[in-house]
């Protein structure tokens, strides 16, 4: 079932990869929304530049043909005086410098090329409707892992969307209600034990499920997500 109407997006899908473009075109149409899907950095500012009232999100490879980098994130700036939240394929950044400079460029996220086309819409969901979601900025990797979290006696286990460095969504269609703190428990990729902390629920969706932010984390905890979270910004990119 597609979205309302009114609550209808025009999204610029950006990637110089067919696959990439017709996959997230694809599932945005699905869902009732409206992907523009662009190859040339060229065609990309032409679009802001003529429907910058128009357009709601911009997802962005920042290896395009004509414009690569920040630069191109400048080059958006300019006609949409930074209104438009811009979304980066996270495996097109080149290095820690870009993060920097996109991060001062107020680039609203990043999201995984290769998700799952059902993963797609909650990834971007927070993007889509960001009035609806309260959580902090920061770089999160989309991720589907086993997840258990406790309140009081009682456990509920689900799976979850995305890992960041200062906390977790989870897919569920029971999800917890805002501002109850709870004891979570999950194992990162090519881990021998599980990260377990106390996180507080920052926003709650039936439709897609619920975030937590860490309150409690040990140390070498915080240190492995970190380390998980930069080392997939950094690995997989395009030559």
């Amino acid at each position: 079932m597609g979205v309302e109407p009114g609550l209808a997006r025009t999204v610029l899908v950006a990637d110089d990869t067919a696959f990439v473009r017709d996959r997230f075109s694809s599932a945005l149409a699905e869902a009732g929304h409206r992907p523009v899907a662009v190859s040339t950095a060229g065609e990309l500012l032409a679009r802001v530049r003529g429907e910058r009232e128009r357009i709601h999100l911009i997802l962005l490879d920042l290896h395009l043909p004509q414009s690569r980098g920040p630069d191109l994130v400048r080059a958006i700036r300019q006609y949409d005086g930074g209104q438009i939240p811009v979304v980066v394929f996270s495996g097109t950044v080149a290095s820690a410098d870009e993060v920097r400079d996109l991060v001062g460029l107020g680039i609203a996220g990043y999201v995984n090329e290769y998700s799952a086309p059902h993963h797609i819409l909650p990834a971007l969901a927070p993007h889509l409707y960001p009035d609806n979601f309260n959580r902090r900025a920061s770089q999160r990797v989309g991720v589907s892992l086993p997840v258990s979290y406790r309140i009081g006696n009682t456990i509920a286990s689900a799976v979850t969307l995305a890992i960041g460095k200062g906390g977790l969504s989870v897919r569920t269609m029971s999800p917890l209600e805002s501002g109850l703190l709870a004891h979570v428990r999950f194992r990162l990729p090519g881990s021998a034990r599980d990260v377990e902390a106390d996180a507080r629920v920052c926003w709650a969706d039936r439709n897609i499920g619920m975030g937590l932010q860490f309150e409690r984390l040990a140390a070498d905890d915080q240190s492995a997500i970190d380390a998980f979270v930069d080392s997939h910004f950094f690995s997989n990119r395009k030559a």
